[in-house]
């Protein structure tokens, strides 16, 4: 199968070159497939009556400087690890799993490359890894790169 649309989602840490190097072997076998690039900034949501809204999108805080700096590694990120994205983004969402589900809607992405980390402790309970919420959801196909690393705490 060749893909059309994959998406490469990354949160930046530093063992996210290792599934850059996965989507790059996987886009190597879908020549004509365009690649997004999708870094989540999880939102806080400030509520008007029935009504949550987006805190970034009141504040005007997607111009701010944690927005600026998450733009630059995600620049820095493709260019280390020789991706050409058709479309890189750094976006809000109230949780990450739902904003992966809706830019795959939204985009019609065919592939979903995503990393999972391992979470220990009260964390793994409480949390749970994103992945675990994304893929009963995904509307396409997904890869999942299992990395070594525990998420940061």
């Amino acid at each position: 199968m060749s893909y059309q649309h994959i998406l490469l989602v990354t949160d930046l840490l530093p063992d996210a070159d290792v599934v850059a190097q996965r989507a790059k072997r996987v886009i190597a076998g879908s020549p004509d497939a365009k690649l997004s690039v999708l870094h989540i900034v999880e939102d806080d949501m400030v509520r008007f009556g029935y009504e949550l809204v987006p805190a970034s999108s009141l504040s005007g805080e997607k111009d701010g400087e944690q927005w600026q700096e998450a733009r630059a590694k995600l620049a820095e990120f493709l260019n280390r690890n020789g991706l050409h994205a058709f479309n890189s983004e750094v976006t809000a969402a109230i949780s990450n799993d739902k904003g992966i589900i809706n830019y795959c809607h939204e985009k019609e992405v065919d592939l979903l490359i995503i990393g999972r980390h391992e979470r220990r402790g009260i964390a793994a309970w409480l949390v749970g890894a994103t992945v675990d919420n994304i893929l009963p959801n995904a509307p396409c196909d997904s890869l999942v790169v299992k990395l070594d690393m525990p998420v940061p705490t």
